[in-house]
């Protein structure tokens, strides 16, 4: 981890609905990386946003019998609005829609790549849902491989951008890790992509077929900018592109982008051949996580398995979502959300470990009457394996060690017996647990930041007593 800075971004979600646990996932993994830097004295910075000046949105809006800014407020507010729910520390939320912030910025990294740009017309098979042309090889069953959904045959005139031309720079860069992409499964899978040969991809519509929505390509107020070309631009915008140059210096190239499998291609192929036109250094690396799914089924609102984070916050609190999010779903790989499986893991790990736990030591230093002022402090810091799992984005073995740590503090209760212990020894005793509990609190920060703060407070005294449990079990 870079000790300057550390610029780290989410996908930037369409707003055609409203937030479910998919993003959440996401969110919530971001979150802890942001944490962990500011925890270790790193200036940083978290990016996430609303991906507005898209045809998926435009037809939602229609759908809705809204207009397609209002649509894009009210659902760009619910994406905000995780910030409280799932605690969510990000230092800004971007609106593509923004013609202050976010197209200054866009239309300028259009310029800058304009000798790579071209204008002809062109006759594709479209996914509105990928917002993206398919060649016929790519389709299964004549349907989109993401949505499964039908695509349709889209005739007219636009710009192109000349990807072709970074085929094997791009290989290169992603071969040697220059441009890193993990996990390697997903590394395999852009260099099998780039192997087959890239074509050139259009990255503007008709003003006439995006309804009028989104950025005006410079120099033609008949064309809008491609959705992809517009929203990977926010990367940039977001932290002052086209606005503040100083504040965009600093903070670019980002450290991390984090992004989900099904947009891999954009980021990994599209994106930095867009940054290599216009003279703009790469990303450092582009993280992969899995998909969620609900119950054994991919989240579709036509299916109806569409679980809101704030249902779930609401019934279970805030850090029990975090925890399973992050200890049950290997980064990586997909995932599948039960509420069968979530209770399951809240008592086990929650109720009866941690929380257990901490209930155990504060009732014996109450029934001691241990004055928090009296107890000598160590300094905490994180262990070099909880370090190497966070910023590997291993957080479920990270989750590991750290409640590794929670069921060496009951053995060390059981074998001390500090209940029998004379009043000169308990005292050694008491000091240490104070202590062992403090540093899994400290380690805990990132991931469960609420509890954290709950326990330290908990402990700092000036009497340190036992309170009501932190997660009551689940019957």
């Amino acid at each position: 981890m870079n000790k300057g800075k550390f610029y780290i971004t989410t996908a930037i979600p369409y707003v055609n609905a409203a937030p479910h646990i998919g993003f959440a996932l996401e969110a919530v993994q971001g979150d802890v990386m942001a944490r962990y830097s500011r925890q270790k004295g790193v200036d940083t910075y978290l990016l996430t946003g609303a991906d507005e000046n898209s045809l998926k949105n435009v037809k939602a809006a229609e759908e809705a019998g809204v207009s397609t800014q209002h649509l894009c407020d009210t659902y760009a507010k619910e994406f905000a609005d995780l910030k409280s729910i799932l605690n969510f520390s990000y230092n800004y939320f971007f609106r593509s829609s923004s013609k202050k912030n976010h197209w200054p910025g866009v239309q300028k990294l259009w310029k800058l790549a304009e000798k790579d740009i071209f204008k002809k017309p062109y006759k594709g098979l479209y996914c509105v849902g990928c917002e993206l042309f398919y060649t016929k090889n790519e389709l299964i069953d004549g349907k989109c491989p993401e949505h499964k959904t039908k695509v349709e045959l889209v005739s007219e005139e636009n710009y192109f951008f000349k990807l072709s031309k970074y085929e094997s720079q791009l290989k290169e860069l992603i071969k040697s890790d220059e441009l890193k992409i993990v996990p390697q499964e997903r590394k395999n899978e852009v260099l099998g992509f780039i192997n087959q040969g890239l074509e050139d991809f259009s990255i503007s519509r008709s003003v006439k077929r995006a309804k009028g929505w989104g950025v005006e390509v410079p120099g033609d107020s008949k064309q809008i900018m491609y959705v992809w070309f517009d929203a990977l631009g926010i990367y940039l915008t977001g932290i002052g592109y086209g606005t503040d140059e100083k504040k965009f210096k600093k903070w670019w190239p980002a450290n991390i982008h984090l992004i989900g499998k099904g947009i891999l291609r954009f980021h990994a192929v599209y994106w930095p051949a867009i940054l290599l036109s216009a003279g703009l250094p790469l990303p450092k690396s582009i993280y992969v996580h899995g998909y969620l799914t609900v119950e054994g089924e991919k989240i579709s609102k036509s299916v109806g398995n569409v679980t809101h984070p704030n249902e779930l916050v609401d019934k279970y609190g805030r850090d029990p979502v975090r925890y399973f999010l992050l200890k049950d779903i290997p980064f990586g790989n997909d995932g599948d959300f039960s509420i069968e499986r979530f209770e399951e893991v809240y008592n086990a790990d929650l109720a009866n470990g941690l929380g257990n736990l901490v209930s155990r030591v504060s009732k014996l230093l109450e029934i001691n009457n241990v004055d928090a002022g009296s107890i000598k402090r160590t300094t905490k810091k994180f262990s070099p394996e909880l370090e190497h799992a966070i910023e590997n984005l291993k957080f479920n073995e990270a989750l590991n060690f750290i409640w590794e740590n929670i069921r060496a503090v009951d053995l060390y209760i059981e074998k001390e017996r500090p209940w029998e212990i004379s009043d000169l020894g308990i005292k050694v005793v008491l000091e240490t647990l104070v202590n062992r509990i403090e540093e899994i609190a400290f380690d805990l920060k990132p991931f469960l930041p609420e509890t954290s703060e709950k326990i330290t407070k908990q402990f700092s005294g000036p009497k340190i007593k036992s309170e009501k449990p932190l997660f009551p079990r689940i019957k």
